[in-house]
């Protein structure tokens, strides 16, 4: 067999770790690993008639080039966030220019056709898609065009709807405890109130588990819009009941105040979605203005999934691409690897566009105390959803 792999959407410590595993697995079986790069960029921007080198798009795996990739974070095959089915004209590759393969749909077009004719020409038996819901649904919309496709999920939120964990997500969390238990020095030196910022777009998961680890005062998430005046109370109690006059505030980047807009900016990427950022800059300047206290602002941002993963990260995604190559082996496809009930499994490629995962606020969060709420952990999962 010749397999193709690629990796979208933002980058997790851990996809390293999984293309080895997929390319070691695959020397093992006699099979050959293409690598497409830059995401779905890769195959979008290959060209079947171009005979000169297109290294950019496309890079032959085997053993020794993926050899010591799993020892840092990122991807080796690089990301990004395209949509082939979705090309604005700008980022419409010139050798598609009027091709029966870009189809205009508006003011998009859709390159379905050119991806399914790169695979052929390539002569790929299968593509194993690593990333997050964006990716991933992109992935189901070619199985059902006939490409056998195997998904692996990946996202530091972890809120790929259909599996328990994704990813990255271990990671993202120690990276951000030990950064909220770091802050705590300088916020009681200077007696203030520390407001971190975390990712997390639509799901506050990341944050209702940092926070509940790290025991920050108060953990605003995305799920449950904020009221700025009862957090400022409630925040200027908890700095006068701490012996070291000092308080810690956890927020999502995607969290809303009462009757406010989510804080986005610059123009929306192939999937819609717009940089989030701003709302832990906004919450420190109206806490100082409310109670009169400066404030610790700190976006973790990035330096949540940067570095090279934790050894739970490194488990699943190794396992995710060995179970991966089993699906493959069976003769298996359409299928996205998935942790449930603390056991690896298989779920339909499709899965992931049929729900969304999002925090369970009735189970594990007081929204009018903005904080985690674990009083009942019988039979949930590991990670609480």
């Amino acid at each position: 067999m010749r397999l193709a792999i690629l990796t979208g959407g933002g980058d997790v410590p851990g996809l390293n770790s999984c293309i080895k595993a997929v390319v070691m697995r695959a020397a093992a079986n006699g099979w050959d690993v293409l690598g497409f790069r830059r995401g779905w960029g890769g195959p979008l921007h290959y060209n079947p008639d171009d005979d000169g080198p297109q290294e950019r798009w496309l890079q032959t795996l085997s053993p020794d080039i993926v050899r010591t990739i799993d020892r840092t974070g990122g991807t080796f095959l690089h990301t990004s966030r395209t949509h082939p089915g979705r090309v604005l004209a700008d980022d419409l590759p010139e050798f598609l220019a009027g091709s029966k393969h870009a189809v205009a749909k508006g003011k998009l077009f859709d390159c379905t056709a050119h991806v399914l004719s790169v695979v052929e020409a390539l002569q790929i038996d299968g593509l194993i898609a690593i990333g997050g819901d964006d990716t991933l649904s992109y992935a189901a919309h070619l199985h059902d065009h006939g490409l056998k496709i195997v998904a692996i999920p990946k996202t530091m939120d972890n809120d790929v709807y259909g599996t328990d964990y994704c990813i990255g997500f271990s990671t993202a969390i120690t990276r951000s405890v030990d950064a909220i238990t770091a802050l705590r020095t300088p916020t009681g030196s200077h007696e203030r109130i520390a407001v971190v910022e975390l990712f997390g777009r639509n799901s506050g998961q990341t944050a209702l588990i940092s926070g509940y680890l790290a025991d920050a005062d108060r953990t605003v998430i995305s799920e449950v819009p904020v009221d700025m005046d009862v957090l400022a109370d409630l925040v200027r109690a908890d700095r006068n009941s701490n012996p070291s006059h000092y308080a810690v505030v956890v927020v999502s980047e995607g969290s809303t105040i009462v009757g406010g807009e989510i804080i986005e900016g610059g123009a929306a990427d192939a999937y819609g979605h717009r940089k989030l950022g701003g709302i832990g800059q906004h919450m420190s300047d109206f806490l100082t203005e409310k109670t009169g206290v400066a404030t610790v602002n700190q976006q973790l941002a990035y330096l949540m999934r940067a570095g090279p993963p934790d050894s739970l990260d490194r488990m699943v995604a190794t396992i995710f691409a060995n179970l991966a190559m089993q699906q493959l082996e069976d003769g298996k496809s359409g299928v996205m690897m998935a942790l449930r009930d603390g056991k690896y499994t298989t779920v339909p490629a499709n899965t992931c566009v049929q729900g969304e995962k999002r925090v369970d606020v009735d189970e594990l969060y007081d929204p009018s105390a903005y904080r985690p709420k674990v009083h009942y952990a019988l039979d949930k999962p590991m990670f609480l959803y």
